[in-house]
């Protein structure tokens, strides 16, 4: 759920860029990425990449539709606004933010953020996303570029209908299907007693490979919840300095989950 909250302003927009003027779908879009946004830093959610993203694109769309003449708008706004999310998508993904991995984390137990799984499948559900609105951008760029007075609400020319409406909108579906498919993946491979997590722990430096084992096997048995137990501990080979506390020392730790004997 918490990813459609981040897709809300560009379903609202996509639902309205071809129904009603441009400034009016562009300017509520504009309030509902606003809006998401206010809610997502009250709920004091992590990252915010895409919502973010969200209200700088349809501001600058906004500027656009004010400025920019009707005919420019009506060949331009789709490729403008595809290629506005294809920004903020692919920025994410190379800043080390991926949108897909911020809602993720909000929505998955931890037994899957705690796998070495979860970082690699919402990096490559993100790339799926930023592949799929850069064919959206591509696919809406073709009308009015190969024919110079196509238009966003043509919808005699099959050029304009399926280039404007019909692949971009294909390319989102298979978007979805494919994130929901490497989803249901990670998490079965998450919740498998066979994977491997990952965590860490605090812990003195001066205390021997036996203490650490146990602090390693009590933090482990924290995080996998009640009914079940962590076994094939291992402590990593070293520990790293805290800041400003030199006596303590940050210890990475690996174990499978099972049911609790």
């Amino acid at each position: 759920m918490a990813i459609l909250s981040g897709f809300a302003p560009w379903i609202v927009y996509w639902v309205l860029v071809g129904n009603v003027p441009f400034t009016a779908a562009v300017l509520v879009a504009l309030a509902v990425a606003v809006g998401a946004l206010v809610v997502s830093r009250r709920r004091r959610a992590p990252g915010g990449t895409l919502e973010i993203g969200s209200v700088a694109i349809f501001f600058v769309l906004a500027v656009v539709t004010f400025i920019a003449s009707e005919s420019f708008v009506e060949r331009w706004i789709q490729p403008l606004s595809s290629a506005g999310i294809l920004l903020v998508a692919l920025t994410g993904v190379l800043v080390g933010k991926p949108f897909v991995r911020e809602f993720a984390e909000t929505d998955q137990p931890k037994e899957v953020l705690n796998s070495d799984l979860f970082e690699r499948i919402t990096t490559l559900v993100t790339w799926i996303w930023v592949a799929a609105f850069a064919g959206m951008t591509v696919s809406s760029a073709i009308p009015p570029i190969v024919q110079g007075d196509a238009t966003v609400r043509d919808a005699g020319t099959p050029l304009s209908f399926v280039c404007y409406w019909v692949i971009p909108f294909v390319l989102l579906a298979a978007a979805v299907l494919a994130g929901r498919v490497l989803t249901d993946h990670m998490v079965a491979e998450a919740t498998s007693p066979h994977t491997v997590r990952r965590s860490s722990f605090v812990a003195f430096k001066e205390l021997g490979i036996d203490e650490l084992l146990y602090l390693a096997k009590e933090k482990a048995d924290r995080e996998v919840g009640a009914g079940m137990e962590a076994y094939a501990v291992q402590v990593g080979g070293k520990g790293v300095p805290l800041t400003g506390d030199e006596s303590r020392e940050s210890w990475p730790v690996s174990y499978k989950v099972r049911e609790r004997r």
